[in-house]
């Protein structure tokens, strides 16, 4: 027995709903879609889970989460899924997937069929285990990547107010647990053993403001060591944390934040990996044609970068979904995936975004005692990446693009001195006339750089001087 669909999205996450609505509104036919997800509700905003559904009063739930939220746009229910005749095959695993004979195996034993596939299998957090250290099924260890994670620590946490949580890990999910759990109450140690906080983005600098804050919080911090076991009492709880340098630290719970491994396990020996993801090319097709790969587990060319990246980040997940399905049902409009890489978070009062590349030498600008404060990243002497913690809207949507453009720095001290001012001004200054495309009867000639007003002026001298040699010529010839 097996269903056969047009189109199959394989993964339930941020980037399935996307998807699904991108194709809705591309005119999809009813039958047409199929939604496979491990999970068993629909698609929802991932990142609601360490931020708003943590929260002691007033907590996010569904259905109040289910993409497309995350975007001001339609909230995709199952009721919505239903009205649109795109079947959710929910709480199923796929066992095996054939790309050549375009078939996916569940685990009852069920075929699915498809003419497109899109992988959306994102990514499953890291144990421990996989780093030697046991105890992950201890009662009050705890992960956070899906719904029933999230479940889970919002249990241990009612049942630990006032007590003590180790965090493990500096990353975005030891960041947003830790203040989730000190809004919960909880007293917090975060262990991760890099020298500062979120060592794969910010800069010593703008970690140090955020580590400062923190511990106005209450959080402590020992770094510089990892986990080496933990001490389990007879309720299968742990009671301590016993770190590599012999550190020992109470614990009434634990919640593990040590990276992600992209879901490719399915594809491995069909399609072609690189730096851990899918490969993708600018169309976000992977290296079978009937197949597309979105989210965390593609890694595609980033233009701006210029080379190919996997980017763990909601953003990521909700554009390259919507591009993808873009280039399936209007191939001959849609072009290359340009995408601008992006991160953001909010943690207690505090919120930043950041875009583009953080390689080159770092400028950093504004006032890091608690006002607001960014950062420039230049290599090769151009803008490649930019930081803002506390702006506005629009403050933050200058920093954007001015990073897209990559203008040209000349003056690292000006760079400074101008701060914000520095994007404001590029973003306002009006942009390069479009290429000039000239016809005739013999020829077609584009003139490839800008055509400038002091161009267009030089132009018109070149024309009057040319027509007066032509008349004072021909008044020659007369004379002849």
């Amino acid at each position: 027995m097996g269903r056969a669909f047009v189109y199959v999205i394989l993964g339930g996450g941020v980037a399935a709903g996307y998807a699904a609505l991108e194709f809705a509104k591309r005119g999809v036919s009813p039958g047409e879609l199929c939604i496979i997800s491990e999970e068993p509700v629909a698609p929802y905003e991932r990142p609601a889970l360490s931020k708003g559904y943590l929260l002691p009063e007033v907590p996010a739930r569904l259905p109040s989460f289910h993409t497309c939220v995350g975007a001001n746009e339609e909230r995709l229910t199952p009721k919505w899924y239903k009205e649109h005749g795109i079947e959710l095959v929910l709480g199923t695993r796929v066992k095996s997937a054939d790309v050549k004979r375009k078939t996916l195996l569940t685990a009852t034993g069920e075929t699915i069929s498809y003419k497109i596939l899109i992988i959306a299998t994102g990514a499953r957090a890291l144990r421990l285990e996989e780093f030697g250290v046991t105890g992950s099924d201890a009662e009050n260890v705890c992960y956070l990547r899906d719904l029933a994670d999230a479940n889970r620590l919002v249990d241990v946490m009612q049942s630990c107010t006032g007590g003590n949580a180790v965090v493990i890990g500096g990353g975005y999910i030891g960041m947003e647990c830790a203040a989730s759990l000190v809004i919960n109450k909880i007293n917090v140690t975060m262990v991760f053993p890099e020298a500062q906080f979120m060592a794969r983005l910010f800069t010593p600098k703008i970690a140090s403001f955020y580590e400062q804050y923190y511990v106005s919080k209450g959080v402590k911090f020992v770094k510089g060591t990892v986990l080496s076991s933990f001490e389990i009492d007879s309720n299968k709880k742990v009671t301590a944390v016993i770190l590599r340098d012999g550190s020992r630290l109470p614990a009434d719970m634990v919640v593990v934040g040590i990276g992600i491994r992209p879901n490719t396990t399915l594809f491995e020996g069909q399609l072609t990996l690189e730096k851990g993801g899918i490969k993708a090319n600018g169309r976000l097709q992977a290296s079978y044609e009937s197949v597309y790969a979105v989210g965390d587990v593609a890694t595609f060319p980033v233009k701006l970068i210029r080379e190919n990246r996997r980017l763990e980040h909601v953003d990521s997940a909700r554009k390259s979904a919507r591009h993808a399905v873009a280039a399936i049902m209007d191939p001959e409009k849609t072009g290359e995936f340009d995408y601008l890489p992006f991160f953001y978070s909010r943690v207690f009062a505090l919120s930043w975004q950041f875009y583009g590349d953080n390689v080159g030498e770092v400028i950093h600008f504004g006032d890091f005692t608690g006002g607001k404060f960014g950062a420039y990243w230049v290599h090769k002497g151009h803008l490649v990446g930019s930081f803002l913690e506390g702006g506005t809207k629009e403050e933050y949507e200058t920093i954007a693009n001015a990073t897209r453009l990559q203008p040209v720095i000349d003056d690292l001290a000006m760079l400074e001195t101008q701060g914000l001012g520095f994007a404001l001004a590029v973003s306002q200054k009006p942009s390069p006339s479009p290429p000039m495309e000239i016809s005739s009867s013999a020829s077609t000639v584009v003139l490839e750089k800008p055509v400038y007003v002091c161009h267009a002026t030089v132009g018109v001298l070149v024309a009057t001087a040319v027509a007066a040699f032509a008349y004072w010529y021909g008044r020659r010839r007369r004379r002849w």
